[in-house]
């Protein structure tokens, strides 16, 4: 009997693993489609942002979800629907973004944080996503020049003003 039971624990650590394998396979499908569906939604945006940082598109769209997301959390509700107004395809940007990216807390630990945790949260959906986080520093211009030229100078200044 001793014998047998190191082989049914193998077998039983085989099950598990395959069971949990299953739902991690299904989660990342879905995300290029996520992302697919966000780089068709806002193309020009999109597109200038995957020249600007050498990404593939679905990697652009995930870091403009990334940075909207810090934005989001950090701008006034009627201050981000001005921002997602001048953005097409801005609801399909943020569900592009990597589980996480979005630093949506608004408590104590999220303002002692700062502009610094943001951007920090934005670097690692970066990473996430297979880009070097020091390119948040190359996407954040292109994203708030977008929205200066399709939302106007204030709605651009909101953004640039967040994501500092």
């Amino acid at each position: 009997m001793t014998r047998l039971h190191p082989l049914g624990i193998a077998c039983i650590a085989l099950l598990v693993l395959s069971a949990t394998d299953g739902p991690a396979k299904a989660a990342t499908s879905q995300a290029p489609a996520t992302a697919a569906a966000a780089a068709s939604a806002s193309p020009e945006l999109v597109g200038a942002l995957s020249k600007e940082i050498g990404a593939t598109p679905e990697q652009a769209a995930g870091a403009a979800g990334a940075l909207f997301g810090v934005a989001k959390s950090r701008l006034k509700a009627d201050e981000f629907s001005q921002v997602a107004k001048a953005v097409p395809g801005m609801d399909s940007l943020l569900k592009a973004a990597p589980a996480g990216a979005a630093t949506g807390t608004s408590g104590a630990l999220s303002q002692l944080a700062g502009s610094a945790g943001g951007l920090a949260a934005a670097a690692s959906a970066f990473s996430k996503l297979g880009l070097k986080p020091e390119l948040v520093a190359k996407a954040v211009p292109v994203l708030t020049s977008f929205v200066r030229k399709s939302g106007g100078a204030d709605v651009g200044s909101l953004l640039a003003g967040v994501l500092k």
